[in-house]
């Protein structure tokens, strides 16, 4: 089996085809081959028991997304995406590669006629306040970001299709993912990385908001596991509704801060430096805090139980030495 994975150069989509390469196989199906596609190439990966294509391109090109599907892979993690950040101001930019790219590949999927198992990377942004204390699944998708509306459109586009039976497709709503190795993005949400990651680095941290501004949390670790559940998932059990809530943890920064001085020492979290900024405050508050993940959880996805795990996964994947 052939597998394409779009947005491979970003960390989830590396960290995705990484481990691919580690197992050799993904859905019970030993994997023949794997396209790596974003807008630049990534690193090789080494050592790898099937070939791999590294392809620099543009999805949201006509015609781009056609020549991605040529081998008729039989899994698609659609991980390309312009981030919270950007997307925000930068308008054009953010509908252009988020939902005239995803609709490209759809229709090249539909065009070539295979049926695919589509993995599509959702996140928590498609909820808009006022929130309920716990979000289901079913909770109304009234995003107040342009990146959470982008997402929500994707998510609509897979159900659809996927109804059609142009392929069976699976939407994964991300939690915020920390702690997010290498330099910052731009997503909004960066600094919740920024205050573990610089401070186990021997680095000052800004945070903008206050310690008791509460999120909802997966460790990238946990998103790879998410991106490999779904590639083997009966879609029949999904049913209709096609996009799931990931598992996260409910946490303030405040907590946060206390597992990294657990896990690291006190000098770590003195390196973090308090600088409030309204402006991302104004966006945190538009943020979901906790979900109601049961409904992935009944069909085997799994996260971290607790923020001390997701600073460990940290310092174990990315060899940090405290």
């Amino acid at each position: 089996m052939n597998v394409l994975v779009t947005g491979a150069a970003g960390m989830l989509g590396r960290k995705f085809c990484e481990k691919l390469v580690a197992a050799g196989s993904i859905a019970g199906e030993k994997v023949e081959g794997l396209t790596m596609a974003d807008i630049v190439d990534g690193p090789p990966i080494s050592g790898s028991p099937f070939p791999i294509q590294s392809v620099a391109c543009d999805l949201a090109k006509p015609g781009v997304a056609e020549q991605l599907v040529a081998d008729r892979p039989g899994i698609v993690l659609h991980s390309a995406a312009v981030v919270s950040g950007e997307a925000e101001t930068d308008f054009d930019k953010g509908y252009r590669i988020n939902v005239d790219g995803t609709k490209y590949l759809f229709e090249a999927i539909r065009e070539a006629g295979h049926q695919p198992r589509v993995i599509f990377t959702s996140s928590i942004a498609v909820f808009g306040a006022p929130f309920p204390d716990v979000i289901g699944d079913g909770f109304f998708s009234t995003p107040l970001t342009s990146y959470g509306a982008q997402k929500a459109i994707g998510e609509l586009l897979l159900a659809d299709y996927t109804r059609k039976g142009f392929f069976d497709g699976i939407g994964i709503r991300l939690p915020t993912i920390c702690v997010r190795p290498g330099k910052p993005n731009r997503a909004a949400s960066g600094f919740f990385s920024g205050i573990i990651r610089e401070p186990l680095n021997g680095q000052e941290a800004i945070l903008p908001v206050p310690d008791t501004v509460r999120h909802w949390f997966a460790s990238p670790r946990s998103a790879v596991g998410f991106f490999f559940r779904a590639a083997e998932i009966d879609g029949q059990l999904v049913g209709p509704r096609r996009t799931l809530s990931m598992p996260g943890l409910s946490v303030t920064v405040g907590e946060m801060i206390e597992s990294l001085r657990r896990c690291a020492g006190g000098e770590r979290v003195n390196l973090i430096r308090r600088s409030p900024d309204s402006t991302i405050m104004r966006i945190v508050e538009g943020w979901a805090q906790a979900l109601d993940a049961s409904r992935a959880t009944k069909l085997g996805f799994e996260a971290e139980t607790n923020f001390d795990e997701i600073i460990r996964a940290h310092i174990e994947d990315e060899r940090i030495r405290i």
